[in-house]
Order: C-alpha cells, then sequence, then structure tokens
C-alpha cells in the first residue's frame, strides 16, 4: 500500500474560514475524508503546524519511509531555506502543492525556495492540486 504524507503550513489549519475567494469553502479536515474516500488503496497521513520546526520534525520523520510526501509550506515556501534543506535531506520525493496560483499573487510570493528540492510543483488548482498529486505518485 502506498503511503503518502500530507503536510500543511502556516495558516493553512483556516481553511474553508480564511480568504474563501482565494482558498475556498472547505476544511482541509473535510477534503481530507473526500480524499481518503476517493483512494482507499493509499494510506493518506495528515499533518499541519504553523511552527517551521515541526513541520522540519515531520519531514524528517517520514522522509525515509513514506513513499511520497505533499508539502504546502505556506508563507514558509518563499522564505525556509530550512525547509527546502529538510526536503532535501531526505529520500522520499516531495511534491510542492499550492492551493492558490502564487504567480498570481504578490510578487514576494513569485519565488519558491523549496521547489529546487521537489519532484515538481501544482499551483492554483485549488484544493484537486493534493488529488492530483496523489495522482501523480500513483
Amino acid at each position: 500500500m502506498l503511503k503518502i504524507q500530507i503536510i500543511n503550513g502556516p495558516n493553512l489549519n483556516l481553511l474553508g474560514k480564511r480568504e474563501p475567494e482565494v482558498y475556498g469553502s472547505t476544511s482541509f479536515e473535510d477534503y481530507l475524508e473526500e480524499l481518503k474516500r476517493k483512494f482507499p488503496a493509499i494510506e493518506i497521513h495528515y499533518f499541519q503546524s504553523n511552527v517551521e520546526g515541526e513541520l522540519i520534525n515531520t519531514i524528517h520523520a517520514v522522509g525515509f519511509s513514506f513513499d511520497a510526501i505533499l508539502l504546502n509550506a505556506g508563507g514558509y515556501t518563499h522564505t525556509s531555506v530550512a525547509i527546502a534543506d529538510a526536503i532535501a535531506g531526505v529520500t522520499t520525493p516531495t511534491l510542492e502543492v499550492h492551493i492558490s496560483n502564487i504567480y498570481k499573487r504578490e510578487e514576494f510570493r513569485h519565488k519558491s525556495i523549496i521547489s529546487k528540492s521537489c519532484v515538481g510543483m501544482i499551483s492554483g488548482l485549488g484544493l484537486k492540486g493534493y488529488a492530483l498529486g496523489i495522482q501523480y505518485f500513483i
């Protein structure tokens, strides 16, 4: 059975409440149940934190034993060398996911520090990007 870890960074705990015109009105917990129904043969794990070190610890914890990581690092995408180093330091492939199109937003969001350590990026397709990420690893 394929084991996939979804990791969401800062402020993504507010999905469904925060800027619904950008992020939609569905909480990630509700969407996660939908993902598990859609991919019953995949073991999907989920972790969210607003704390950079906790995201890094989770990458380290699963980075040698899981088949894939889907990472939405939120604002840390544009600032965290440490998260990029964590991704580069593990053997589990990581796919970068963004709900919004980072290239249609403020210019500082156009640069992803973590991209060079990831196998690819899905950006701007809403929550659907996570399902597409799982399909990629299948």
